[in-house]
């Protein structure tokens, strides 16, 4: 547990770093909120019992710095990730301390692995990107599913959820990406990422009860495609949503999520399935659980618990299978997943 250490939020006021926030608190953390809004930070900290709150802006590295002076740990929940993962490890590599963050967009993982990995792992460091539902979740799944294997044909991830009311932030990161993609398309194809413009096919996914068969958008490519393949052999892996979902995310007029409960998830359920192949053999992997955003937290909490108390299995930038004990870290949060593995 936290046993009192500090762990600094950057974008603590956010919608996701809100639900890391409590999550601290619910295992022993003393967070440190940080931002650069210092009016949403100090209405943060009144309403925490007045925790502390340190303005800080990914363009002044000073404020950084003081942001993180004594923290044991940084989460960045800031997005776009673009703009802030790199002034963020930057500042945790100066003060020694792991960072982890809870970014979606393909790319700025993609840049994290490219521009820090020499340096994480020649001073030690532990950096974990993507350690959310999109990203580190569908990286901890299919690593459990893979078991012994240490290659794979092919990796899918279909993710079956019932609603998608994407956040500011979700809308924000996003618009990033599609404009650092001249507007195409994304996928992960024959051992590396492919950029193009082809329309995306709706296709039937046979998922695990109660969902049954249901209309998926194909290539509807998330972060998984950069975790997996940073330490799994599988040159082919795509990701599915379900149609529903897909349609919530892109029309302009989706709410953004409302809190239904005393912990303010929203009533969003997902189901996530991932199955590996190799030859003629498949291991799947089944997840369920309530609002995407609401899980990242345990998630993120769990991964830095781990690092903190040397519970690793490398050091410099890792996705969290290649970091983490997949099985192991999935089976501790049963109070917030549902976990079935299908060898």
């Amino acid at each position: 547990m936290g046993s009192g250490l500090k762990a600094v939020v950057f974008g603590a006021y956010g919608h996701t770093g809100r639900f890391v926030v409590a999550e601290l608190l619910d295992r022993g953390f003393v967070p440190v909120l940080s931002g650069r809004d210092a009016d949403k930070l100090k209405v943060l900290a009144e309403s925490e019992s007045g925790l502390d709150a340190r303005p800080a802006s990914v363009d002044d590295p000073a404020s950084l710095d003081r942001a993180l002076a004594g923290a044991a740990a940084v989460i960045n929940c800031a997005g776009p990730f673009a703009t802030t993962a790199a002034p963020v490890i930057e500042a945790a590599l100066r003060a020694g301390i792991p960072y982890v963050d809870v970014a979606a967009e393909i790319e700025a993982n993609v840049d994290t692995f490219a521009h820090f990995t020499d340096r994480a792992r020649a001073s030690g460091a532990v950096i974990v990107p993507a350690m959310a539902f999109y990203g580190g979740f569908g990286d901890l799944l299919a690593t459990a599913a893979m078991g012994d294997w240490t290659t794979a044909d092919e990796a899918h991830i279909a993710y079956g959820l019932s609603s998608w009311r994407p956040t500011a932030g979700t809308r924000a990161a996003g618009a990033v990406s599609h404009q650092r993609r001249d507007g195409r398309r994304v996928r992960y194809r024959n051992g590396r990422l492919e950029y193009h413009q082809d329309d995306l096919p709706t296709l039937e996914w046979s998922f695990p009860e109660p969902l049954g068969s249901r209309a998926v958008i194909g290539e509807f490519t998330m972060a998984d495609v950069v975790t997996l393949p940073s330490h799994l052999t599988i040159p082919e892996v795509r990701t599915y949503m379900s149609l529903e979902a897909a349609r919530d995310m892109a029309a302009p007029d989706t709410p953004e999520p409302a809190a239904v409960d005393e912990r303010g998830r929203s009533a969003q359920t997902f189901l996530v399935d991932v199955v590996v192949r190799s030859g003629g053999s498949e291991r799947r992997a089944v997840a369920r659980g309530q609002d995407i955003y609401a899980v990242t937290a345990p998630l993120v909490v769990e991964a830095v618990d781990r690092i903190l108390t040397g519970r690793t299995r490398t050091v410099g930038v890792a996705s969290a299978g290649a970091v983490f004990d997949a099985p192991d870290f999935l089976r501790a949060l049963s109070s917030h997943i549902s976990l079935e593995l299908r060898p």
